[in-house]
């Protein structure tokens, strides 16, 4: 062990999505787009949020934080991938490549908790509507997002554990734009099978945990606005349904990679694009540009105090 427990790859090899020289002009103007619309629009939701006093609500904060995720989720990866569409020769050093892994898992952890938070800001606001106020506190969404970010910490140093000591001293290609996991680790010189055991069993726990608590917190939601009124479990649906298509298209692609077997797909790049990149910029759509309220923050309609009986508790509470 002693013998090959030392790395000799001082870089990796960066595959990209295409290798044709069309596609890879195509996809710099796209992808360049694509990221500048990410980060002016989760800026533009943070900077709103923060400055606009009628905002100043915990489902409002929490939509801050996740705005905040998103573009440090974007940014670990997208400019590197961005700028290899330009060069012929894609490499990454190594310590570059262990910085990726960290940073994706950092933040995918971290806004999978941010979910849960947002579902359960939702849930009290329905069916505990009298306690909201009181269950919400300021301290309590402080201690939900520290709590995000502490999931997102600990479950990248656990993958980082697993793959620091593995021997890198042959084959350096790594099948996709960025380095994840399962592709890096497939490339050690010793079996890895006990490891690869262990990553799947970390990121499925994560995943598939906050993955159920979404949906059951969804359903208890549906449930509840059901029993009120047809109507409003109509509007609460459509609301919802917005909703339910971020988490699908930001857990499908990321369960679908790391809670299976190692063998990798074609498919696999293109999946990895979603919860990289298009998740990201859907998030200002779908908790913004949807809601009513963000719309119309600077019409008198929302700069008057209102009364917490005057509030319309499926609108707001809903996003």
């Amino acid at each position: 062990m002693d013998k090959v427990n030392s790395s000799v790859v001082s870089e990796f090899v960066l595959l990209g999505l295409s290798s044709s020289q069309e596609l890879q002009l195509f996809f710099f103007v796209f992808f360049s787009v694509l990221y500048v619309v990410i980060v002016l629009g989760n800026l533009l939701i943070i900077v709103t949020v923060t400055s606009d006093n009628s905002l100043h609500s915990p489902m409002y904060f929490l939509l801050g934080n996740l705005s905040f995720v998103d573009i440090c989720q974007s940014s670990f990866a997208t400019p590197k991938m961005i700028a290899d569409f330009l060069t012929e020769h894609k490499t990454i050093s190594f310590s570059g490549c262990i910085a990726q892994i960290f940073f994706i898992h950092l933040f995918t952890g971290g806004e999978m908790v941010l979910f849960v938070s947002m579902a359960y800001d939702r849930y009290v606001a329905i069916c505990k509507p009298l306690h909201y106020v009181v269950i919400m506190s300021r301290r309590t969404c402080t201690v939900l997002v520290m709590v995000s970010w502490a999931v997102g910490l600990v479950h990248t140093l656990s993958q980082l554990s697993f793959i620091m000591n593995l021997p890198f001293c042959g084959p350096n290609v790594v099948y996709s734009f960025f380095c994840d996991l399962p592709r890096v680790t497939k490339l050690a010189c010793l079996d890895s099978y006990i490891i690869k055991i262990l990553i799947v069993a970390n990121s499925g726990i994560l995943s598939l945990s906050t993955f159920s608590l979404l949906v059951g917190s969804y359903i208890i939601i549906l449930v509840t606005v059901w029993l009120k009124s047809s109507a409003a479990m109509a509007k609460a649906f459509s609301t919802l349904a917005a909703h339910i298509t971020v988490v699908i298209l930001f857990f499908g692609p990321y369960i679908f990679i790391y809670v299976r077997s190692f063998t990798t797909y074609p498919v696999d790049k293109l999946l990895a694009v979603f919860y990289t990149v298009f998740t990201p910029i859907l998030n200002p759509i779908i908790y913004a540009l949807r809601n009513k309220r963000y719309e119309g923050c600077h019409e008198e309609d929302y700069l008057r105090p209102k009364k917490i009986s005057e509030i319309p508790l499926v609108r707001n509470s809903l996003y």
